[in-house]
């Protein structure tokens, strides 16, 4: 994102940006259509079809952050130039300042270590320890991305609306609260093991009730920019 104050970035690559950002979504955002059909799966597989499910989960993950980090980005600098052209910069620098410091989060977690061929690997060799660790990790990957990303959110639905094209304002209530680990490995070791195939579900329910509330979002962002840049 171009910082206020710097250059003003041309209007059009910033747009595309958003527009191959949002139509990117069936590529990252990733979804399990059954969660309880793929744990008889993995049943019948002996385990293997969970290392695939297991895959899915960190490789989405991954992606799904990049892309959202690449859509807000774009549409942030689209705004900021949109705001330049009209005079606007004085008035709502402050909120382009502090959607850098949440797209810094987005971007730190964009570095992770999150490789989904090395999470696997790991997941053969460790079995369900893999999965267990995985499982904390991933949950708190999504309360702070979720958190950065919505108040990000925030922030463009106020700059978008000064623009005359208003976004949705997210409910912060919709960030998850942390599962508790604890008990959960406790149950996991007490079931010898079974109540991790729920472990299982819960993670590929989460990340989807995660994205049905992005993708309507997304789709007044990408509107909004279509109409702002045709009307220049």
């Amino acid at each position: 994102m171009t910082t206020p104050g710097g250059l003003v970035p041309a209007p059009a690559p910033s747009a595309e940006r958003v527009r191959i950002a949002w139509q990117r979504r069936a590529e990252t955002d990733y979804r399990f259509e059954n969660p309880w059909l793929n744990i008889v799966l993995l049943l019948i597989t002996c385990g293997i079809f969970g290392l695939y499910l297991f895959y899915q989960l960190v490789k989405r993950d991954r992606d799904h952050n990049r892309r959202r980090l690449e859509l807000l980005d774009a549409a942030t600098t689209f705004a900021w130039g949109e705001v330049y052209r009209r005079g606007l910069a004085a008035e709502l620098t402050p909120a382009f300042e502090r959607i850098a410091l949440h797209l810094d989060v987005l971007r730190r977690q964009s570095s992770d270590f999150r490789d989904p061929g090395i999470w696997l690997l790991l997941a053969i060799v460790g079995s369900g320890i893999t999965q267990i660790v995985g499982f904390v990790l991933f949950d708190g990957d999504l309360i702070t991305h979720d958190r950065a990303e919505g108040a990000v959110e925030a922030e463009l639905a106020a700059i978008y609306a000064r623009l005359g094209q208003p976004l949705p304002v997210p409910d912060p209530k919709r960030v998850k609260h942390p599962d508790e680990y604890a008990a959960r490995i406790i149950v996991t070791v007490v079931t010898c093991g079974i109540y991790l195939f729920w472990w299982f579900v819960d993670q590929m329910r989460e990340g989807d009730a995660h994205y049905a509330i992005n993708w309507p979002w997304e789709d007044h962002l990408a509107q909004a920019v279509q109409n702002l840049e045709a009307a220049t």
